[in-house]
């Protein structure tokens, strides 16, 4: 699913809820913090989750970020795409392939 189908439905629910108005850059960034810490949560004791409950956890998280870029005015979608770029370069396939060095490293 795209950010075109996410986003008026999202706006809309927010909307209806008068909630723009607490949704600064700064606190949607807290609030990305947050519920990754809960999706964090999930995993905390044991590699075992329960599928249901992070799926919840990670649709929260997804929320929040597709509301910051929102307020931000960019495209999520755009912006991975142009850190996969940026990435591609620093994490060549034919030397990063299999490996977990940071780029320096390579």
């Amino acid at each position: 699913m795209s950010s075109d189908a996410v986003m008026p439905t999202l706006r809309a629910f927010v909307a209806e809820r008068d909630w723009a108005q607490f949704h600064s850059p700064e606190n949607l960034a807290k609030s990305i913090a947050i519920e990754a810490g809960e999706l964090l949560e999930e995993f905390q004791w044991s590699p075992e989750f329960d599928e249901d409950r992070v799926r919840l956890e990670l649709a929260d998280v997804l929320t929040y970020c597709y509301q910051l870029a929102d307020r931000l005015g960019v495209d999520p979608e755009a912006i991975i795409l142009e850190k996969l770029a940026i990435t591609r370069e620093k994490y060549p396939a034919d030397k990063a392939r299999g490996r977990s060095a940071k780029y320096d490293e390579l």
